[in-house]
């Protein structure tokens, strides 16, 4: 025979037992024989809370308010608008009768919580805390369940009351968060005020599968030409830009950033673990050359709870799939995910994970493969929008074979090596031609880069592997004299000012005339001035063409000609003596 259960009903006035009697009945119901016991609790200012078990009946002034809470925070305004919906829910909303159920704090600290009681809990489930604060199921044990919290843990108290929500992490999404900057649960922190979202998508979603894609086939252009040239990224690419502090790693993905103005292209920047006042000026930077139009800044900054850095990265990409999947292009960038890391494994350790390969989790490579698998050029079926994904890694002293550097190698499409000898050498943007590789390659290419950048991976190896042996022979010949001096002149070209991305044209005019060795006879210092003479030079004189080669992506051979005819000309004159003398 079932043994029978105890009920306890807290109210401030003792039930009458009419209320008994239905009590007992609705019991008997659910549960079987119950006894019931009363206890008066003068905290209640109205209705009464019963417990069975773990499950929990809210019928007092509080809990009733905290669903009605809980329904005005789950409406989706939108276009309709907030009022009508808040109008219909005070109208039609009646308190429900279903039990919640609970758990009790063990232990918290280190923005970590211990809960029992929770049978039924699911792993990311968000759990609600008194004052509050929410927390993520991270951890599911046989007795207990570990969370992270969103927030302090200074206000929560062991045997304090811990509530399910039946919900996952997830983040509000919509049109209206562009130019804007929030925190990892889609909270604005710039001081413009709230953002009304018009929709809410959970942070963990699988990634899309292989029907649901198509190649990766069109460029995402960076507007850096030691890029665009060598290292082609397409849209629904996932291009890795690695190398040691410093070197500037983040400066890349700002000017492709800049370079998305008037594309199209939507990006999305997440921050992790940086100092708050390095995404102030970057957000500044954005703002002055009017990027932030279309750009959202997630920011989780170093002073932020490790669990908020954790579920940053997850945040932003169901920003950015909101609007992949309505067809759009969007950038997102990862800034960084060493940190992201990191804190993966501070709540991993908190959490009495076992430790790894650099006290990492093992669950480490899932970390960031569940997270990039999700960027991808979408199928015509699906609105053929694309995520197109730049994950930052730092490495240290130039070991790209450490942990999490090799894991996010062989996750994305190629990487970008910035090489600290060349950074500090003056050679900006410092990407190593050797280490760097794109696998999508030409396909993400137009015809136009294609066919200008011709052999010029080729042209800077050789370049390179005989400035290493002429180190150690002071006599040259003329020949290797003037290889040296054409791949000089190559890498010095390659060099480029920060926030200054070249388009198409531009790019495709500099190339046509390097590799054809036009820039032979200038001087080494020369060589900047004169490609920008160069190209204001064709877009005076040949602003069809220029015009052509951005609307077509195509170079035929009469362009290349007629470029080739009117670079020579001009740096011909250029160079002349007469020229030089004024």
């Amino acid at each position: 025979m079932r043994p029978e259960m105890t009920a306890t009903l807290w109210s401030r006035t003792e039930p009458s037992p009419q209320q008994r009697e239905k009590l007992r009945a609705f019991l008997d119901q659910r549960y079987g024989p119950t006894a019931l016991e009363w206890v008066r609790d003068e905290g209640l200012k109205g209705g009464f809370r019963l417990q069975v078990g773990e499950d929990i009946y809210d019928w007092s002034l509080e809990g009733r308010l905290r669903q009605f809470q809980e329904k005005l925070r789950d409406l989706n305004p939108g276009r309709e608008g907030i009022i009508p919906l808040i109008r219909e829910t005070i109208e039609t909303w009646d308190p429900a009768a279903a039990p919640q159920e609970t758990g009790t704090v063990l232990t918290v600290g280190d923005e970590i919580a211990t809960v029992s009681g929770l049978k039924n809990v699911r792993y990311g489930e968000i759990l609600l805390f008194p004052g509050g604060i929410k927390g993520m199921v991270q951890d599911l044990r046989r007795e207990s369940v570990g969370c992270v919290l969103f927030g302090s843990s200074q206000e929560i108290r062991a045997g304090d009351t811990v509530r399910r929500s039946g919900k996952t992490a997830g983040m509000p999404v919509g049109d209206a968060f562009l130019g804007r900057v929030v925190d990892a649960l889609g909270q604005p922190i710039d001081g413009k005020g709230d953002i009304r979202a018009s929709d809410y998508r959970p942070i963990e979603a699988p990634a899309p599968g292989i029907l649901d894609r198509q190649p990766v086939d069109t460029p995402m252009e960076t507007g850096l030409l030691a890029v665009d040239a060598m290292f082609p990224i397409g849209r629904g690419q996932r291009e890795l830009i690695i190398g040691d502090r410093q070197t500037g790693k983040t400066a890349i993905v700002l000017d492709t950033i800049l370079n998305q103005k008037g594309k199209g292209v939507l990006c999305v920047y997440v921050a992790i673990g940086q100092k708050s006042s390095s995404v102030a000026q970057l957000v500044g930077n954005l703002a002055r050359r009017g990027a932030m139009d279309y750009t959202v800044v997630v920011n989780a900054p170093a002073s932020a709870p490790a669990s908020l850095q954790y579920i940053a990265p997850y945040a932003a990409t169901a920003l950015g799939e909101h609007f992949m999947y309505q067809g759009k292009d969007v950038l997102i960038v990862y800034d960084d995910l060493s940190k992201h890391a990191i804190a993966y494994r501070a709540l991993s350790l908190l959490l009495e994970r076992s430790p790894g390969r650099e006290a990492y989790p093992g669950d480490v490579f899932y970390l960031h493969s569940r997270l990039l698998e999700r960027s991808a050029h979408l199928s015509d079926a699906l609105g053929g929008g694309s995520m197109t994904a730049l994950p930052i890694v730092e490495t240290q002293a130039g070991d790209v074979s450490a942990y999490i550097p090799t894991n996010v190698i062989s996750i994305t499409d190629g990487q970008l090596f910035l090489e600290s000898g060349l950074f500090f050498s003056g050679q900006r943007p410092a990407v190593n031609v050797g280490l760097s590789v794109s696998r999508v390659g030409g396909d993400a290419q137009t015809k136009a880069m294609k066919s200008a950048a011709g052999a010029i991976r080729l042209d800077l190896a050789q370049y390179r592997e005989m400035e290493v042996f002429t180190q150690f022979s002071s006599d040259l010949d003329e020949v290797t004299k003037r290889q040296l001096v054409y791949g000089q002149g190559l890498m010095r070209l390659l060099r480029q000012r920060q926030y200054h991305p070249l388009n198409q044209h531009q790019q495709v005019v500099t190339l046509v005339a390097a590799l054809g060795h036009l820039f032979q006879d200038v001087p080494i210092d020369q060589i900047d001035q004169a490609q920008q003479d160069l190209i204001e030079e064709l877009e005076g004189q040949a602003p069809d063409l220029c015009q052509r080669i951005d609307q077509t992506g195509k170079l035929p051979d009469e362009d290349r000609q007629e470029i080739l005819k009117l670079a020579k000309a001009f740096l011909t004159r250029r160079n002349s003596p007469e020229q030089c003398g004024e």
